[in-house]
């Protein structure tokens, strides 16, 4: 499906019914938005785990402008403030009167964001493997050159410079670093997963090589309002597990909980676990 937002034409896809028969009543779900990584990713990595949450909310998978289904757009248009109003131009679109985010790594940050800048808009937040600012990429950077092999500092450079010349070039990227973004990483399945996905390496340039280094919603994070649960992997390289704590401690109504035995992708690593506390948060009664 399609929103067309102003100018920018974005692809959604809507899984389960917002509201459900509850004894003599109809009881409303959490309408839960999901926003995934990147910049240059797609909806594509949430459906085989985190769509299981379909019992509890109603999921709204979300293509950044520019990214996956989604139309292409001019590459400068494909910043992080431009991915916080289409979530709330999206919301407009659908008439929802509020909504839930879950946000994952890139995802986290427009989702920080959003509850910022639209706090009345937002009933329920979900930050997962995220950071509140750009002072995550030091920290990557230095566990990269004290940890990594030849080949794993050789394509984070490219990462950190935002200079991918092709997709040939991410994927190279993405083989090296796959270890470490995941401790259950499969070498024969890493072929199946990437032919799933729509990715666009000139938003992961433009992101690494300008905004990324900029952001930083650590001044504003108390003045989100809305219930939030924050998740990290204890094994997280790029998003490490002291930016969630950091979040955390600067949200009022917050839950944290840190994985031990998990990396960036937190719902492959331990995917029962995952679910099962997001099963809790989100499921809470009406909205």
């Amino acid at each position: 499906m399609y929103a067309q937002l102003g100018p920018t034409r974005l692809f959604f896809d809507v899984d389960g019914p917002q509201w459900v028969p509850d004894g003599d009543r109809m009881r409303r779900r959490p309408v839960l938005f999901l926003l995934h990584g990147g910049p240059g990713g797609d909806h594509g990595s949430f459906k085989k785990i985190v769509g299981q949450l379909r019992d509890v909310a109603q999921l709204v998978y979300i293509d950044h402008r520019g990214s996956g289904r989604s139309d292409p757009v001019d590459i400068q248009e494909c910043t992080l403030d431009n991915n916080i109003d289409d979530v709330e131009r999206l919301r407009e679109h659908l008439g929802l009167e509020s909504i839930s985010l879950l946000g994952s790594s890139y995802g986290g940050m427009v989702a920080q964001g959003y509850a910022i800048r639209y706090p009345d808009n937002l009933d329920r937040l979900v930050l997962c493997a995220t950071a509140p600012s750009f002072r995550f990429l030091a920290e990557a950077r230095e566990k990269v050159e004290q940890e990594g092999s030849e080949e794993q500092k050789l394509v984070c450079q490219w990462l950190w410079e935002g200079s991918f010349e092709s997709l040939d070039q991410l994927k190279r990227y993405y083989r090296a670093m796959a270890p470490w973004y995941a401790v259950s990483f499969q070498e024969e399945k890493f072929e199946e997963s990437w032919g799933r996905g729509i990715r666009n390496f000139q938003q992961t340039n433009l992101g690494f090589s300008g905004f990324l280094r900029e952001f930083d919603f650590t001044p504003e994070l108390d003045q989100v309002r809305c219930p939030t649960m924050v998740l990290a992997g204890e094994k997280d390289w790029i998003c490490a597990a002291g930016q969630a704590r950091e979040i955390a401690d600067r949200i009022r109504d917050v839950q944290l909980h840190v994985f031990a035995d998990a990396a960036h992708s937190i719902a492959d690593d331990r995917p029962d676990e995952f679910l099962a506390i997001l099963r809790e948060f989100l499921d809470g009664g009406d909205i």
